[in-house]
Order: C-alpha cells, then structure tokens, then sequence
C-alpha cells in the first residue's frame, strides 16, 4: 500500500511517498505560488515518478494533497484561496490525478492535514482537544475538540485562527479584512513592519529585500533595537492569535508549527507565560508543544485521511 502526500506551501512543496503510515522518502520543492499551482503539477509529477522508480514501485494506491485554502474535502474542489496557487479554484485535480496516476485523490487544507500528522503520529498523540497553529509565509489553525476534527457546514472551522482581528486599526490583509493575526505578523508582512518602525535608520536589521524571522530574531539577540521591537510585537500577536482560539475552541493543549520554529527556544517560552497569564481556563492550564513531525505532518495527515476515508 504506497500513498502520495503533497503538502503545498507558499515557498515550498513537501512531496512524501508513504508505505501504510511511514514515509520512506520525500523531496521539497521550491514554489512560487503566486504563478498558480498549474506550473508547478508537471514538477510534482516528476517528484513523484522519481520516487516511485528508485523504490522500484509501479502502482499508487492514492494520492492526497494539503491545500493552503479553503477547500471541500468531500468533492476535492478548492473554494477559495489567499494569493497562493490562485488558479487551484478552476481545476479539477480529482480528474488529474486519478487519469495520470489511476489512483484515488484526497484534498483537505494545509494546516488541518498538519493537524491530523502531529494527532495521528506526532506531538498531540493521545489527546482529542486541541489547537494547532503554523506560522510561517502566512499563519494557519486547525482544532481537534472531543476526538472531532473540526470542519464545519462550509470547510472554514477552525482553520480561520490566522484571520482572527487582533488590531482593528491594523494593516490590511490578503484576506481582504484589517489587523488579522497574519496581516500583523508573519513572514509576508514582516519586511514591512521592520522598514516602518519608527527607529528604522537606528536598526541595523534593514536589509535590502526581505527579511526573514530567523534573521529578525538572529539580530535581536545581538542586541539590534528595532529587531528586538519588532520580534515582541510579533510575539504578542502570535500569543494574542492563540489565547483567541483557546477561547472559541477549549483546547487542553496548543501545538506550534511552522518555519518560527528554528527561533523555538524564544518563541514557546514567551507564548507559554503570556498564556498562563491571560487565557480564561478556571480548570487549569493550556501545554504549549511544538511540532514533531516537522514538514512533513502534513504530508503524513494527508494520506491519513485518505486512507481512512474521512469524508467518504
């Protein structure tokens, strides 16, 4: 039984080729999703192939992709996206997969399938409430309450943490609303924020291009004023984000993910000590863990969910 996972992210795409529930190998590609997910399917195929020759495997027994969008999981049909893999809505990729690789599809969205990787095989084994939050190009949620991965009438349960307002009079997100968690701080708007702070000549952080965290919080650490200022408004955001979806969902345990996680030891210490403090949970208080399964908790979900026919 050999599956195909196909985590698409904003920059990169984790390709994994599963034997029942293990991968046994994966390839990341580079993506520009804002060229459409079209220029990047021969390429994926290529992947794919490549995989399936050096294991000497000649069939598939499904393929299932994470999707960074609101997608339908019943039917397969992408319903909305965010400026990544735009085109995604006009194509019929249960029809593209099962002609060229004769084997069932499955699609969910990104972060719900890392959900599903980190429940199933990772950091929140064992425990049916919880939150996941990934934070990287963009900011995504999902959330397990009662053993159920939540999904909702129209797909956007619990997926929708990273558009949550945390600043009404904020900058205006992709999305299309004002001061949503991403538009606030991640990884898209993050060289903006640093070139607009008021210290900006002062800051030895500007760079010419973008700015990433992992460089942000490099120059924090050596002291730089305005990386540091713009590191803790990103880190308040971020723990506003989440003390958000511990309200609205009841989780016993928050899961962090994502590319911050190279800057973990900064960034989970401080979410844990402002949700101890500002969190409403009377019952007791809410574990903070980071991720296992690294990239490939979604590619790992995926298939998951596939194999169990989630939405069958």
């Amino acid at each position: 039984m050999y599956y195909i996972g196909i985590d698409l992210g904003g920059t990169r795409i984790k390709i994994g080729l599963v034997k029942n529930s293990e991968l046994i190998a994966s390839e990341i590609l580079p993506a520009k999703s804002f060229n459409g997910l079209v220029p990047h399917l021969s390429l994926i195929d290529q992947s794919i192939k490549k995989m399936l020759n050096n294991h000497s495997i000649l069939s598939l027994k499904g393929i299932a992709m994470a999707f960074p969008g609101i997608v339908n999981p019943k039917t397969r049909k992408v319903l909305s996206t965010n400026e990544k893999y735009d085109d995604a809505i006009d194509l019929d990729l249960n029809k593209y997969y099962q002609d060229k690789w004769n084997c069932s599809f499955y699609m969910d969205n990104d972060t719900r399938m890392a959900a599903v990787g980190e429940w199933k095989f990772g950091a929140a084994i064992g425990s049916d409430d919880f939150v996941m939050m990934t934070i990287g190009t963009g900011i995504g949620t999902s959330a397990v309450i009662g053993g159920n991965l939540l999904q909702g009438k129209h797909f956007q349960a619990g997926c929708l943490g990273g558009h949550f307002v945390v600043n009404y009079n904020g900058t205006e997100c992709t999305c299309g609303n004002i001061g949503c968690v991403e538009a606030e701080a991640s990884s898209w708007n993050l060289t903006s924020l640093v070139q607009k702070h008021k210290n900006m000549q002062q800051g030895s952080v500007f760079v010419k291009g973008q700015i990433d965290f992992e460089s942000l919080f490099s120059y924090a650490s050596r002291g730089d004023l305005v990386a540091e200022e713009v590191k803790n408004y990103c880190l308040n955001i971020w723990a506003a984000g989440i003390i958000t979806c511990i309200h609205a969902y009841d989780p016993e345990l928050v899961v962090l993910g994502g590319g911050i996680l190279k800057s973990a030891d900064a960034v989970v210490p401080f979410i844990k000590k402002r949700v101890d403090k500002y969190a409403w949970t009377p019952w007791g208080k809410v574990k903070i863990k980071t991720a296992e399964l690294s990239d490939f908790a979604g590619v790992l979900g995926v298939v998951y969910c596939l194999k169990n026919k989630v939405d069958a």
